[in-house]
């Protein structure tokens, strides 16, 4: 009956969890979140924004990678200060939208802008540092976000990462048809080469069972060749959940380093 399918997984804990559905301009229909806010959360508290793959949505960092509980123990660890959590749909385009923009609808313009707004309104909070990570489809957006919009981003990471969209295709049942065919859209070393300014601290990793490795390679290789400073690392695992439920970690605690230097949060 159906092509794909994503379920929550029912051992993962919901408690504190926050379900939000939005008009959206930049889509031009509703768009659901899903937000948490870690104990401590103030007005200027960082916002992290936490992007899916294909086939997911707005629920899957929680219920299937646990992600607020992750956040949650590494804040009562004292290594990631107080944060609010935004885990917004990718806007729900077929089986993927990339995270782009297509020929009507702004799906960059949604998760980038638009899903933060959301979060600080559902906790009333004001301008604070964003931050942001994904898997796959979500890494490859985590990425180009940071070179694409340097000035709003003050850290971000991504684990599984496609590195240009031509892999999706692969992975969508749909054409890209009307998706933006600009460098910078397509392909994460075009996005941080032609970077608008300085970019924020960045990392990346990959499983070494994962079909992507070779491609992840390959951008670590061709940045270290472009003199750009980032983080690489690869480790057991493949491209699934059990990984990324692990990985995740260490993007958190890269994001608590970088916040603990004040010269690298830029506002958003």
């Amino acid at each position: 009956m159906f092509l794909t399918t994503e379920l929550s997984d029912p051992a993962t804990p919901l408690n504190g969890l926050r379900f939000m559905t939005v008009k959206s301009k930049a889509l031009g229909h509703r768009a659901d979140l899903t937000l948490y806010a870690t104990a401590g959360v103030t007005a200027e508290s960082p916002v992290i924004l936490l992007l899916h793959g294909v086939y997911g949505s707005h629920w899957a960092w929680a219920a299937k990678g646990a992600a607020h509980l992750t956040a949650e123990a590494l804040v009562a660890e004292h290594v990631l200060p107080p944060v609010i959590l935004c885990m917004p749909s990718d806007g729900l385009w077929g089986d993927g939208s990339g995270y782009v923009a297509h020929r009507a609808q702004d799906f960059e313009a949604w998760a980038l802008e638009e899903a933060p707004a959301a979060a600080r309104l559902a906790y009333g909070t004001g301008p604070s540092p964003l931050l942001v990570c994904g898997l796959s489809m979500g890494g490859f957006a985590a990425l180009r976000f940071a070179g694409k919009h340097p000035a709003r981003i003050a850290a971000a990471s991504a684990h599984s990462a496609l590195t240009r969209i031509e892999q999706i295709d692969g992975l969508i049942a749909e054409s890209r048809a009307g998706w933006s065919d600009a460098p910078v859209d397509r392909c994460v070393l075009s996005a941080l080469r032609n970077a608008p300014g300085a970019l924020p601290p960045f990392r990346f990793d990959c499983g070494v069972e994962d079909a992507y490795l070779d491609a992840n390679r390959e951008l670590h290789d061709a940045l270290s060749a472009a003199g750009i400073t980032h983080g690489y690392a690869e480790r057991p695992g493949g491209h699934e959940w059990s990984y990324w439920r692990r990985e995740l970690a260490e993007s958190l605690r890269f994001f608590g380093t970088v916040l603990a230097h004040p010269d690298r949060r830029p506002a958003a």
